[in-house]
Parts: structure tokens; sequence; C-alpha cells
């Protein structure tokens, strides 16, 4: 198995993205792609969701990461079949694959929920520093299991900034405030938005009165670590259900 064999055998083709959303992509360092998620699908992932929140209390996102004012689960890949979806969906490896060149793997499937009054995030890049223009090792996918709003959090992005070679840290006094030329990513539930994670991007405040609810799939260069240990986490039940295609994106 390779990339390009495992990438065939889950759909994806040279005409899946049109050359007006790869363009967006390269120019603006995200793409939103409306509609990949259905309404009972949405219902599936926020239910679902909801009950391992309740279920993992205190230990929930302990795999990866816990943050204050959020909700957060890490390794979905072990938690359900339901979530198979967010690494193996057509659109969306093929939106990875144009950042990334092909070659790369799942890193991390998680869960982030800003709570009301919370998940305000600096702006930052998914990288430990910056990187040369097409020379780009991460690239992540936020699937909206509710609308993002100008009111609830909603992700923030500086449009072209993955081009700049540059961090927010070496060029912001406070990386926290308002950027001049943010943008917030706004779009209705069952959105996939991808971006390229060397886009300046963070969370907002969400100033509603119910959470904000979001899963990432986040995908790295086939030749860096992942954010979560694929192998090693990777139970019998969910290595035996999954197709080889979706073995190789896990690299399991």
């Amino acid at each position: 198995m390779d990339i390009q064999r495992a990438l065939h055998e889950l759909g994806v083709h040279e005409q899946i993205l049109s050359a007006e959303e790869k363009a967006q992509l390269d120019r603006d360092g995200f793409l939103p792609l409306p509609d990949i998620l259905t309404a009972a699908q949405i219902d599936r992932f926020r239910t679902r969701v909801d009950e391992l929140v309740h279920q993992e209390g205190a230990d929930a996102g302990k795999e990866v990461h816990q943050e204050a004012g959020t909700d957060r689960l890490s390794d979905l890949v072990n938690k359900d079949a339901l979530f198979e979806i967010c690494f193996t969906h057509p659109r969306v490896l093929a939106a990875i694959a144009h950042v990334l060149n092909s070659e790369f793997k799942l890193s991390s499937l998680n869960f982030r929920a800003a709570l009301p009054g919370q998940g305000l995030q600096a702006l930052h890049c998914d990288w430990k520093g910056a990187v040369q223009p097409g020379d780009y090792y991460v690239c992540n996918s936020i699937w909206l299991l509710d609308d993002f709003t100008a009111e609830n959090g909603a992700t923030r992005v500086v449009p072209g900034s993955q081009r700049l070679g540059k961090t927010p840290q070496e060029t912001m006094d406070d990386p926290k405030a308002p950027h001049p030329d943010e943008a917030l990513l706004l779009a209705p539930a069952g959105t996939v938005v991808i971006f390229n994670s060397h886009t300046w991007h963070g969370g907002t405040l969400n100033r509603s009165d119910h959470r904000r609810r979001a899963l990432h799939s986040y995908f790295c260069r086939r030749d860096q670590p992942q954010q979560l240990d694929q192998r090693k986490y990777i139970r019998p039940a969910t290595y035996e259900r999954l197709s080889p295609a979706a073995r190789y994106i896990l690299d399991v």
C-alpha cells in the first residue's frame, strides 16, 4: 500500500476538488467544504461526543490535550466507528493531499467545545516555527457540529499568512489581540473547513449561552511524528474494522 493507492481506494480522484477550490486553499490557507455531514449525521455526532464527555469526566482529552474553558476529547479513532468518516472522506482527503503534497497520515482526531464565556486563543500556527511557502508539514480539518457564528467562538484566521514565513509571536505584540486582516470562519453545522495549519488561527471568545462544538481531524506529513501515536493506541477491534486504505491513513 502507498498513499496514491490508499487515496484511490477511498474515492479520491483528480477532479474531486475544483481548480477554484484548490486556488482558494493555496491563496487563503483555508477552504470551507459545505454539506459534508447530513443533519442526521450531525445529530449522531453531537449525541456521541456528549456521551463521551460525560463518561470520561475529568479524564476527557488527556490522551492529547486538556484546555481550561473547553470540553475536550482525544483518541476518537478508537471510540466509535462513527468517527471513521473524519479520516476517510474523499473530499477532505483530497484537500489535505493538496496542501501536504499527498504524503500524509492522520496525526490526531480530537473534539473541542468552547464553553460560554470561554475559548479565546492567541493566534498561532500548529507547528514549532515558521516555514517557507509551500513547505508545509501539517493540515487540519474542522468538522462543525454547531453553526460557527460571530457570537459563539468561531475560529479566526489570517488569510494568506501561511505564506509569510513568520509566526504571530514573531510579529505581534499580543497574539490574543485582533489582527487587522483576520476573518472569522462562519459556516453552518455540517461544513468541514480545511485549513493549512501554518495559517495563523485561533478560537475566539464564545459570547453565547451554548457550547460551540467541533471535531478536529488533524494530519501531518508522513515523515513527521503524530500528535497521538496511532500505532500505540490502536485497539484490536478498531484495526479489524478498518480497510487497508484507512489503516494506511492512520499509519497502523
